[in-house]
């Protein structure tokens, strides 16, 4: 088997590799969100500023839309034909997204068209983030050590993180050497061209991703099998259930913070660049702690604790960002969001994976977990728009709550998914 074949040196390059390509892959995702504020009236011009963020995020969502058919494309491959040429053909599609992103003509310059290929290239993007995550959660948890499972896939969240977190330093360098009006003219374009020669810099790389599955397993007759993935329903719930409120919970308080920071609680955005970028940080160390603590308790107290604890925080949490001031307190309470939030993502591929055999692995971790994203981490920023501008944001708040309050019930009810083996 694999897991015995490698030695501990080439495991750990294989999960470097991995990762990185991970964060490539979100870097390029995230930049959307984050550079929003900029490009929005530049391709929806008409209308006030939450106006023009709801067009801008309704994209976005649509973007989400697509990665179930991603998830499924890129997880059935995946099982028949590797990890490894799943994982670098999803790299180079999001790679090809964010060129044309960065080469779009505005509204003032071809009208309507301009709006048109920005939710084209969102498209591309959405396709190739549904089928990354199945095959980079997959990979990373067959590739681990057994007996530290939870420490290595972590890395999966890590390098996630470390995309968001690469695109908000990014843009908090560009506040720092742009004026603000040169970066809403063409600024908010040089992060999309970083981000694709940096996704297609991953050919230099692929070398050193071996190979994790083997070949009985891609040669089954139910190899990345939709029918076959139907025979686990429970696993499937179990997924989406807690997808939903894993994915509900990162969207509101990562992408959508920085607008809501801004935009309800009123503070400056290079303010807000900075204590998004200070809580990123302090959430990205966190993965790989609380993955080691899911080696020792087992994942569904992690995932117990994070349904659990976010149920009861986060109506008071959103609460207080939505009149905070002071820049020290809202890095505290959005630091405070996202620790409870890691007992969720530092395990969120690996707890999948563990839920469904070698065959059909990659297809019912990427279909079940985007077809979740799609419906509550797509929509998040869209929804919570509407609501502030029918004048009850309260709503949104209770609605994270409620969401979090079903994956609750999840978890209580499922099955400890740590297996012994993932390679039997």
């Amino acid at each position: 088997m694999v897991s015995f074949v490698l030695s501990h040196r080439q495991r750990l390059a294989a999960i470097a590799t991995g990762s990185a390509g991970n964060l490539i892959e979100w870097f390029d995702f995230y930049i959307y969100a984050f550079t929003a504020l900029y490009f929005a009236a530049s391709f929806f011009p008409e209308g006030d500023r939450t106006a023009q963020l709801l067009n801008v995020a309704g994209i976005y969502a649509v973007g989400f839309l697509i990665r179930p058919v991603g998830g499924w494309y890129f997880g059935r491959f995946a099982d028949r034909h590797g990890r490894r040429a799943a994982l670098v053909a999803s790299v180079l599609m999001m790679g090809a997204g964010s060129l044309l992103i960065a080469g779009l003509p505005t509204y003032e310059s071809i009208g309507a068209w301009a709006p048109a290929l920005l939710l084209l290239a969102r498209l591309i993007q959405g396709f190739s983030t549904g089928g990354q995550f199945g095959a980079a959660a997959t990979y990373l948890s067959e590739v681990s050590a057994d007996a530290r499972r939870g420490f290595y896939a972590s890395f999966l969240y890590v390098t996630l993180i470390a995309g968001q977190l690469c695109a908000l330093l990014t843009l908090v360098a560009l506040q720092q050497v742009l004026e603000d009006a040169e970066l809403r003219a063409w600024g908010w374009r040089i992060p999309f061209a970083i981000g694709a020669v940096m996704a297609f810099a991953v050919l230099l790389m692929r070398n050193h991703l071996h190979e994790t599955t083997d070949a009985k397993a891609t040669k089954s007759p139910d190899a990345g099998s939709l029918l076959a993935l139907l025979r686990h329903p429970k696993a499937l719930f179990i997924v989406m259930s807690l997808t939903a409120g894993g994915g509900l919970c990162l969207y509101t308080f990562t992408t959508y913070m920085q607008k809501f920071l801004v935009n309800t609680a009123g503070m400056d955005i290079k303010t807000t660049s900075n204590v998004m970028l200070a809580a990123m940080l302090g959430f990205m160390l966190l993965q790989p702690a609380m993955g080691a603590l899911s080696d020792r308790i087992g994942r569904r107290k992690c995932l117990l604790l994070f349904a659990g604890l976010m149920t009861l925080s986060a109506v008071p949490l959103l609460t207080a960002l939505s009149n905070v001031q002071d820049p020290g307190v809202a890095f505290l309470l959005v630091l405070a969001a996202l620790a409870i939030l890691s007992l969720y993502t530092s395990i969120s591929g690996l707890f999948k994976a563990e839920l469904f055999p070698q065959h059909i692995r990659a297809l019912g971790v990427g279909f079940a977990h985007s077809i979740s994203i799609a419906i509550f981490g797509g929509s998040a920023e869209y929804i919570a728009l509407l609501c502030k501008r029918a004048g009850h944001e309260q709503v949104y708040f209770w609605y994270v709550a409620a969401i979090c309050g079903v994956a609750f019930v999840t978890a209580l009810f499922m099955r400890e998914p740590r297996r012994v083996s993932m390679m039997d």
